[in-house]
């Protein structure tokens, strides 16, 4: 896995292209996983949702009904998965890369068993039904447990206060500490809601971390569930202890960011212990660097997806599943788009890479952003925005199309050998596929940035040989982004077919668009 991991670093380094330049610095740290902090356990705790404490629990409660056996409903697990194929097996299931009934002495992103080698994947944890049939990956049954809610129907006429029993059986396992001191038979939803500031919008008052995943969990007992668009969340689950909470970048809108040593998709940001009853956190660049970056990234996406919409810009919504990282010690940013097999599956390139192409196409992000210098919320927005739009283009173009893209990339920052030209010269194979895609992302992250900021992005549109202005001058004639982004077709390979697409669909306007092209995209 180590081995993979500095494969796939060298792969994306080869071929990433750049909205600021390319950075040679070092490869250690690359990623957002690179200065994560792991998660250090304490002695492992009894575990209060085992049959036989839960048992015991309602003898204590109810002790003139005698020793009363429950049966599980659950089982605490843990799989080792071996591979990308054992992983796809369990990926359905809420994993955790952490076992649940240790103390947490400090809490962190990420947690590698040390009785694993870095090379391998880690123990997956989780807790399935009781009747779950298990694929065929290793796995090892830590506990048989019951886990039940006061109002679960098949427990309505059995005349046991669930509740009352949840918390003797934590007394009882000397996990009494843990209880809050509410009414004795009180279980409630955690309900709460994430904000994160942006100097610059709202007036600097805080507003939601839209559609990310909350998780909360004490012991084997969790859940989750994801904020809507103003940052409010109720966990399903009812809780009476205190509970751990954690914010998971999967997105309801279909994307994740970053990535936990590599095999889980989504990174993770520990809130810490708080009381059932829920938590409210606000995220600001004093948060931490990784945290407000994930929720930054997380909250452009998810508004850049929002406004895809046939009510507003009308365009082709990028694929889903889509996975981000973060390089916060590099300038560059790529929509490589390698997880939906862009490149990666090319003939060339798979003859080269074998059995590897595979793995890296699973694991390997579709989008990666540089956020080195990037550090208040407008500058995340509007790069994110430029890659979101790129991801949009390949939704609508073919594999075939992007493989042509990022060969340009790659080839032409050979023949140029220098950063300062990140685009090549115009000169080199594929530079028309270059020019129409990073005119619309260029055009979509100026558009999404004045949107938001009542402002341009600051942008180095005069030094490209293609010219974004094109498109921001039909932007300012009554062109819409749907309308523009209709044309861009995968048989639209360079500038002049673009154009020639337009006038074809607007005929009336074909003048104006003549114009517009030739003021904007006269070669320099």
């Amino acid at each position: 896995m180590k081995r993979l991991f500095g494969f796939i670093v060298l792969f994306l380094t080869m071929m990433s292209c750049s909205k600021g330049g390319f950075d040679h610095s070092s490869a250690d740290g690359w990623d957002d996983a690179g200065s994560l902090d792991m998660i250090v356990l304490g002695d492992r705790l009894e575990n209060p949702y085992t049959v036989e404490n839960v048992s015991a629990a309602i003898a204590a409660v109810y002790p003139e009904r005698g020793r009363v056996e429950v049966e599980p409903t659950h089982l605490y697990v843990r799989f080792l998965p071996t591979d990308e194929n054992e992983f796809k097996m369990i990926s359905d299931l809420d994993l955790s890369d952490h076992p649940l009934d240790y103390e947490i002495i400090r809490d962190g992103d990420y947690y590698h068993d040390p009785a694993i080698g870095d090379d391998k994947a880690t123990w997956q944890y989780a807790v399935v039904p009781q009747d779950y049939q298990f694929p065929d990956v290793y796995y090892e049954i830590i506990d048989r447990c019951f886990i039940t809610e006061n109002d679960a129907p098949e427990r309505n006429g059995d005349g046991i206060d669930w509740a009352a029993v949840e918390r003797e059986a934590y007394r009882l396992t000397g996990n009494g500490d843990m209880l809050v001191d509410m009414d004795a038979r009180a279980k409630v939803n955690p309900t709460g809601r994430i904000t994160i500031v942006d100097d610059k919008a709202c007036d600097g008052k805080p507003f939601g971390v839209a559609g990310v995943r909350v998780r909360c969990n004490t012991f084997v007992k969790y859940s989750h569930t994801y904020t809507d668009r103003d940052g409010y969340y109720t966990i399903p689950k009812t809780f009476s202890s205190k509970v751990r909470y954690r914010i998971i970048y999967k997105n309801e809108k279909g994307f994740a960011i970053g990535f936990n040593k590599l095999l889980v998709p989504a990174s993770t940001s520990a809130l810490g212990k708080g009381s059932p009853e829920g938590m409210d956190y606000t995220v600001t660049a004093e948060s931490g660097r990784k945290m407000f970056s994930r929720c930054v990234v997380n909250n452009s996406a998810y508004d850049y997806i929002s406004r895809c919409s046939a009510d507003d810009m009308n365009i082709a919504l990028p694929p889903g599943d889509l996975r981000l990282w973060l390089f916060p010690t590099l300038t560059h940013s790529a929509t490589v788009m390698i997880h939906h097999k862009a490149f990666v599956e090319s003939k060339d390139l798979k003859r080269f890479l074998g059995a590897v192409s595979s793995i890296i196409a699973f694991f390997a992000p579709d989008i990666t952003l540089g956020t080195k210098g990037m550090n208040d919320y407008s500058s995340l927005y509007g790069a994110v925005c430029h890659e979101m739009a790129h991801a949009s283009h390949f939704a609508q173009v073919s594999t075939e199309y992007w493989d042509k893209y990022i060969s340009y990339f790659i080839k032409s920052f050979i023949s140029s050998g220098s950063g300062d030209m990140p685009f090549g010269t115009g000169s080199e194979p594929y530079a028309g596929h270059c020019a129409v895609s990073e005119m619309w992302a260029y055009y979509m992250e100026d558009r999404m940035y004045m949107d938001r900021y009542g402002e341009p992005a600051e942008n180095e549109w005069d030094s490209y040989w293609f010219h974004p202005q094109v498109l921001s001058a039909l932007g300012g004639h009554s062109f819409s982004e749907s309308d523009i982004f209709n044309a861009m077709q995968k048989d639209v390979t360079d500038v002049d077919m673009l154009k020639e697409k337009i006038i074809s669909a607007y005929p009336g306007d074909g003048k104006e668009i003549e114009q517009i092209f030739n003021r904007f995209g006269r070669k320099r």
